[in-house]
């Protein structure tokens, strides 16, 4: 289904302001690598908001995931005050892995693994 208008600049004003909360508590470095907000998904209802997550270079995702869910309340805190005065209600905060960098790594791996085959059989 196609996103709505302000189901859109909802996503963008909560990307734009978790991304500066996320500097502010210091989890954009996690584990010696970097978590960055890869994309922001909300309901048609406005009432649920996903955050995906892309880590980069983190040796354990999930035990990184794992932390920002566990700083999940102070998060809510620092947004709801953030955004206290373009938002009627706060949605309920999900945060979920993006994997996206995994698989366009695999693929690369894949393809030179492809391409060295070929080299190797003389095509």
């Amino acid at each position: 289904m196609q996103e709505s208008k302000r189901q859109k600049q909802v996503a963008g004003l909560l990307n734009e302001e978790m991304n500066t909360i996320f500097q502010k508590l210091g989890l954009n470095m996690i584990g010696g690598g970097m978590v960055s907000i890869s994309a922001v998904k909300i309901t048609p209802d406005l009432l649920e908001a996903r955050f995906y997550l892309s880590f980069f270079q983190v040796n354990d995702k999930d035990a990184a995931l794992k932390k920002v869910e566990e700083r999940h309340h102070e998060i809510k805190k620092e947004l709801t005050a953030a955004v206290r005065h373009q938002l009627r209600s706060m949605p309920v905060l999900k945060f979920f892995t993006d994997d996206t960098l995994d698989h366009v790594f695999k693929m690369e791996e894949l393809f030179k693994k492809i391409e060295e085959e070929r080299k190797a059989n003389g095509e």
